[in-house]
């Protein structure tokens, strides 16, 4: 590496949801190699990687056998297009999803990220409608706060005004219903179930109110990202997949993060108990060591597409990449073989509990989340719940936390998508020792930002 890189990189590389004024005279972080849960700079510090890259290096890493299984299949066959064609890696990686995915979704349409797997549900949902009769249905309901990608319709999806509004007029017809954060639930926050009911009957609620001849689809993640780690209420998806039968509406499970062992099952879903028309998933499947992403359809939805002379008239270029598809297989050969599914569930109230050894901090607030994905809510007050202001988040968030998480070793996320919160998705390898590192690290930098507010 060249000893100009920090420089260059300000110079040059344009650094994605990066204010890159903030780098103008202060050096570009710079990480040269990654191993197990860990990562190295270019200075040869080490950092805990807590938040799994970008929650998507659930393997760890330094895996070798990922990064031989990439050479072999490039040598191999280094790209073709699977239009209209196909080749070995994408046919047995579609099979290998068909049968890991619950019910009948047997259908898998590759695109390269989460974002595009998104972008073709919401497609694939208006034209389905529109071959089975029903060209009105076209809107889709998502989620207050929540994420769901960049594209123009992703982002008409997410539920996250400041991130929209740079690129508005977006894509017509995307509405939004209230979230699972049972810490500020405006009704029913002591009663998980009822609370729990209520938020899945504000979709029927919206549906009744949209017409139900014009929704095509819902958007929801199994635990919702943006916000900090949203899981549902108990009942929750069980009562949105009735909601969605009654009124011939598709349920889409946007799994981009959620998938593949983060939640300690293959698929989010999974975890609770619906089984959706479509999953949306990307990042896990090859723990990032090459991109992929993919959209998996059930038979019922796939088959108007499957006659005559219909098509889908949708792709993307590196869809399916023979290279991708490799190493999705030896991916998900690696997390059966080491049991990263049952080690998450069974570390995971490990992890929460010594999250939890945090709320005895003014200003922790909340600690929630689900599998190796969690997130902790800062406040103000806690009686209260008092939130910070937007000069405190500035400054206290911004300003200090996240630049001295990192100073001190741990790289997380510290963030504002609703309130303030941090967000902790180590490596599905991680164990105690790792989580009592985060803890003692989360432990002295809170207790340095409380004191500043």
């Amino acid at each position: 590496m060249s000893a100009r890189t920090p420089a260059t990189a300000y110079d040059h590389l344009w650094m994605h949801f990066t204010r890159m004024g903030d780098y103008a005279d202060t050096p570009v972080p710079v990480i040269v190699r990654g191993e197990g849960a860990y990562i190295h700079d270019d200075r040869g510090k080490r950092y805990i990687d807590g938040l799994s890259g970008l929650f998507v290096v659930n393997a760890g890493h330094g895996r070798r056998e990922l990064a031989e299984t990439a050479a072999r299949q490039a040598a191999e066959l280094a790209y073709f297009p699977i239009w209209g064609y196909a080749h070995p890696r994408a046919v047995e990686l579609a099979e290998r999803l068909a049968h890991l995915a619950p019910g009948d979704l047997d259908k898998v349409f590759f695109t390269t990220g989460g974002g595009e797997a998104v972008e073709t549900a919401w497609k694939l949902a208006k034209q389905y409608h529109k071959l089975t009769g029903n060209p009105g249905r076209y809107k889709v309901i998502s989620r207050a706060v929540a994420y769901h990608g960049t594209p123009h319709g992703a982002l008409s999806i997410t539920g996250l005004p400041a991130l929209k509004a740079p690129f508005e007029p977006l894509v017509p017809g995307a509405f939004r219903v209230p979230n699972t954060n049972i810490y500020r639930a405006p009704v029913h926050g002591d009663d998980p179930e009822a609370f729990g009911r209520w938020a899945a009957d504000r979709i029927e609620e919206q549906i009744l109110f949209e017409g139900p001849d014009t929704v095509a689809a819902v958007f929801l993640e199994p635990v919702q990202n943006a916000g900090g780690c949203f899981p549902p209420p108990p009942g929750y998806f069980p009562r949105v997949r009735e909601i969605c039968d009654r009124h011939g509406v598709l349920l889409v499970s946007d799994e981009v993060i959620c998938a593949f062992g983060r939640l300690g099952t293959t698929f989010g879903c999974e975890r609770y108990g619906y089984v959706p028309d479509m999953i949306t998933c990307a990042k896990g499947m090859t723990s990032g060591y090459s991109p992929i992403g993919a959209c998996i359809v059930s038979d019922r939805v796939a088959e108007p597409f499957h006659r005559g002379g219909e098509a889908f008239l949708h792709g993307y270029t590196f869809g399916g990449h023979p290279v991708s598809a490799a190493v999705a297989l030896a991916n998900l050969d690696l997390l059966d073989r080491e049991g990263l599914n049952r080690r998450v569930r069974d570390h995971e109230a490990d992890f929460r509990a010594t999250l939890d050894r945090l709320r005895d901090l003014p200003v922790v607030g909340d600690v929630r989340g689900s599998g190796y994905f969690h997130g902790i809510e800062l406040v103000k007050d806690k009686a209260t719940k008092e939130t910070f202001t937007p000069e405190e988040t500035e400054r206290v968030l911004y300003g200090f936390l996240s630049r001295e998480l990192f100073a001190n070793g741990l790289y997380c996320r510290a963030d504002d998508r609703g309130d303030p919160v941090i967000q902790l998705a180590p490596p599905l390898v991680a164990g105690q020792q790792l989580f009592d590192e985060i803890e003692a690290i989360l432990r002295d930098v809170l207790t340095r930002a409380w004191a500043k507010l």
